[in-house]
């Protein structure tokens, strides 16, 4: 009898000592996917983008099941203090180890400095403001899918060589506006064309009458809108209701996507100039992806918005696996060691400051006689390779690279 309970006695001291190392031993990543979730980006962005993160979550337990990933979300509703409220009581409430997406440069930029010097990174595949990786590069900060600089640059090097030489912006008057007018008027002034003036107007407007017929007055032969989600489909619709197309005229959207073309329709899009890292029909690998995306999301077509969120979730949770810890800087300094071999963006290399660097393509609305179905919208018309496409990174300003030049 006295055996017995002996036994019993170590059973239970063991119990006791192994459950609590048992639950430690399960190593968990939370990933906060923050964007917009009501307003003029949450088509491009929004539930979608929650689907991919828990898609590149999933993809990667199946690999790694003794890591557990959580993915949380929330609205920023397009506010910054709002944003970043809701990113600092993430990190130091909810253990929040990643804050992804962020679909509103704003938003972006004040993210980044919530997260700027901590245990905490912003993995901003949305936010567009290229001086996330310039003026305000942080070691925290990693920007994934493509920035004002590059959609400025991919389309204006695109379009200049094609005669687009007389330019006139329709930019939201906010710092992903601003800063697509600023790197366009770059490009097209180095290839030899010219800004005929721009106008700013206010984020989610309604009626754009009154700038539509200033750009048409301008004279210019390209009308460029610096503009993103529900902005952009309102001026393709109010447009195409002015005829400005019968009179020859370029439009080319700087950062829009598949949503915004569906949405605006191909009978008044057709024609129109964007750039996109990412297209469902690019090959087999975007097929593929985009199929097991639409089967979650209610048949929608996967956004570069939501692939990239997919891409750069699952980027950073294979470094933080080889990193072996959470710690952000560390696993973003895995990201920088060797390129990644992307199925949906292709070889990546994530530059010193913290740049994601891939090939841009241009693509051309196709005329509605053209397209096979729903989502068959666009013709590749061109590519430029990473280097072309993104800022060279002794132009960006940024300190982390000064200092590395220093060492």
């Amino acid at each position: 009898m006295k055996v017995a309970l002996r036994v019993a006695g170590i059973a239970l001291l063991l119990a006791g000592l192994w459950s609590p190392a048992c639950a430690a031993a399960t190593r968990t990543i939370k990933i906060g996917v923050l964007n917009d979730a009501s307003g003029p980006y949450s088509d491009n962005a929004g539930e979608g983008s929650v689907t991919a993160a828990r898609m590149a979550a999933e993809d990667f337990m199946a690999q790694h099941p003794d890591l557990k990933v959580e993915i949380v979300s929330a609205d920023h509703q397009n506010k910054a203090d709002v944003g970043a409220a809701i990113a600092r009581r993430w990190i130091e409430q909810e253990k929040v180890d990643a804050v992804a997406d962020v679909p509103n440069s704003a938003v972006g930029l004040a993210v980044n400095e919530v997260v700027r010097g901590g245990k905490a990174a912003l993995i901003a595949s949305s936010a567009a403001s290229s001086d996330l990786t310039g003026k305000y590069c942080s070691p925290n900060t990693i920007q994934w899918t493509f920035d004002t600089w590059a959609a400025s640059h991919t389309i204006g090097n695109y379009l200049v060589r094609h005669g687009g030489k007389k330019w006139y912006f329709i930019a939201t008057d906010n710092a992903l506006g601003k800063s697509m007018v600023r790197d366009g008027t770059s490009v097209i002034n180095a290839g030899g064309g010219a800004v005929l003036g721009s106008v700013n107007v206010p984020i989610n407007n309604a009626d754009y009458a009154s700038f539509i017929l200033q750009a048409d007055a301008s004279g210019a032969d390209v009308i460029a809108f610096a503009t993103a989600g529900g902005d952009t489909v309102s001026l393709i619709k109010q447009s195409a209701e002015f005829g400005l197309k019968q009179k020859g005229l370029t439009f080319a959207a700087m950062l829009t996507t598949t949503n915004d073309v569906e949405a605006s329709g191909l009978a008044v899009g057709q024609g129109l100039i964007i750039t996109q890292p990412f297209y469902w029909d690019l090959n087999e690998a975007s097929r593929a992806w985009s199929a097991k995306f639409s089967a979650r999301q209610h048949d929608q077509s996967p956004t570069a918005f939501h692939a990239g969120v997919y891409s750069s979730v699952l980027a950073y949770l294979n470094a933080a696996l080889a990193a072996g810890t959470n710690d952000a800087q560390a696993v973003i300094r895995k990201m920088k060691e060797q390129p990644i071999d992307d199925a949906l963006f292709g070889p990546v290399v994530v530059r010193a400051d913290g740049r994601a660097i891939h090939n841009m393509y241009i693509f051309k609305v196709k005329e509605p006689k053209a397209s096979k179905g729903k989502w068959d919208l666009l013709d590749n018309v061109g590519v430029l390779s990473g280097p072309e496409a993104f800022r060279p990174i002794d132009q960006g300003g940024c300190s982390m690279v000064e200092q590395a030049k220093g060492n």
